[in-house]
């Protein structure tokens, strides 16, 4: 592992220090999302801007800094997983008997069908201008 990597590392965990620190004070949630946002997207840029892309240092950091991001996202998937169902078994609990149920459920596959077709587009976009 070179010098540069681990600057790199260091300054990464620095940011998350001060993330953390940030949520010790009350700031909302969505301040502390933005924040990371911002300082990841800095980071990030700061990294491409003195190693080129592709360079050593970038993969080895980015290579550490992935252990973080994937068990970040497997936890989000563990959680939202289930509020999902439990949010549709209450919604459907809650439903009066008097035919609101067959109105919701068009409304609800209108609107899968609707973004589902947004996001086909989107992609179909994306492979076009990106090859």
């Amino acid at each position: 592992m070179s010098i540069a990597a681990i600057v790199s590392i260091t300054v990464f965990v620095g940011l998350l220090f001060v993330l953390f620190q940030q949520q010790q004070k009350t700031h909302t949630l969505s301040r502390l999302v933005l924040l990371g946002l911002v300082s990841g997207s800095v980071f990030g840029l700061a990294l491409q801007l003195v190693f080129s892309e592709g360079h050593a240092v970038v993969k080895e950091t980015l290579s550490w800094i992935d252990i973080i991001g994937s068990g970040y996202i497997g936890l989000l998937k563990m959680v939202i997983m289930p509020l999902v169902l439990v949010s549709m078994i209450a919604a459907v609990v809650k439903l009066d008997k008097d035919g609101s149920l067959g109105k919701i459920s068009s409304l609800t596959i209108a609107i899968l069908l609707v973004t589902t077709a947004i996001a086909a587009l989107i992609g179909i976009m994306v492979v076009q201008v990106f090859g």
